[in-house]
């Protein structure tokens, strides 16, 4: 399947769609991440604290696509901000991978209270000039945190992957990621265990597209130039959620989904102001 991509800051591109990895491990993890591949993902998003890059690594290879025809992410976690510490997490990320590169590593968290996430900034853009990382981002930031890594260091992050659903559309955020050029991805983009397929801005654009609700909330991030990087082990569902570009929302049914969005519409207490994840 042909995938329309987005060319991010430093020039190189992602799928507009990808594949979330969390939590499959294991056999059955390979098996599940495997069909992603076969079904028509070029995107996979693992990461450390996932402890399934080596699930990630053995679908790969087992799935017979040719390496440079995918890009794989993975994220590092906050125990690992100190510099050096930053740099082994990387090397160990593509050992258990398998792989010779990454095509984009993400800062998990910041992490605010250690204070230590301009270092591991500045270890990934060294990592970037190695050529052992391609693109180079980070997750969960907030504005505040964005300003202070760019006036670091000079680089502005290719990607921000935020918590982005119908009931938390970050609307403030995607337009300070706009303004600095970054590219927003969102993760739990259907909004996981409250996703919001029965209300009523939602089932009524289904119904009268012939989709799904899923398909509808997809369509939706694909819209508002989000990368959504849903997650399903079903393999129907897997085909489901990259079958989005057959019918196209109208304005008014972008803005009433949009307008579903809650001021406790996290799934969790994820502040980036407060959240720490090591």
């Amino acid at each position: 399947m042909s995938f329309p991509s987005h060319t991010l800051n430093d020039g190189s591109t992602l799928p507009a769609i990808g594949f979330g990895t969390y939590p499959m491990k294991g056999e059955e993890g390979v098996d599940a991440i495997r069909s992603a591949i076969e079904v028509g993902y070029r995107l996979l998003d693992t990461a450390v604290n996932y402890q399934n890059e080596s699930a990630v690594g053995e679908a790969i290879r087992r799935s017979g696509v040719p390496r440079e025809l995918l890009q794989v992410t993975s994220k590092l976690p906050g125990r690992d901000h100190g510099y050096d510490d930053a740099i082994a997490s990387v090397h160990g990320s593509l050992e258990r991978l398998g792989l010779e590169y990454l095509d984009l590593h993400l800062i998990h968290w910041p992490n605010p209270s250690r204070d230590r996430y301009v270092e591991a900034w500045r270890a990934l853009v060294d990592l970037r000039e190695q050529g052992l990382v391609r693109s180079i981002g980070v997750s969960n930031f907030t504005a505040r945190h964005l300003e202070r890594i760019i006036e670091a260091t000079g680089v502005t992050p290719a990607v921000n992957q935020i918590e982005l659903h119908p009931y938390f559309p970050q609307a403030e955020m995607r337009a300070v990621d706009e303004r600095l050029g970054i590219r927003t991805e969102a993760w739990s983009p259907l909004g996981k265990r409250q996703a919001p397929f029965a209300e009523p801005a939602v089932a009524t654009a289904a119904e009268r597209h012939g989709v799904t609700p899923g398909q509808v909330i997809l369509r939706w991030h694909l819209q508002l130039g989000n990368i959504p990087i849903p997650k399903s082990a079903t393999p129907e569902r897997q085909r489901q959620n990259l079958d989005v570009l057959g019918f196209e929302l109208s304005e008014e049914e972008v803005a009433a989904i949009t307008a579903l969005g809650r001021p406790d519409g996290r799934l969790f207490g994820g502040d980036p102001d407060t959240h720490e994840e090591m």
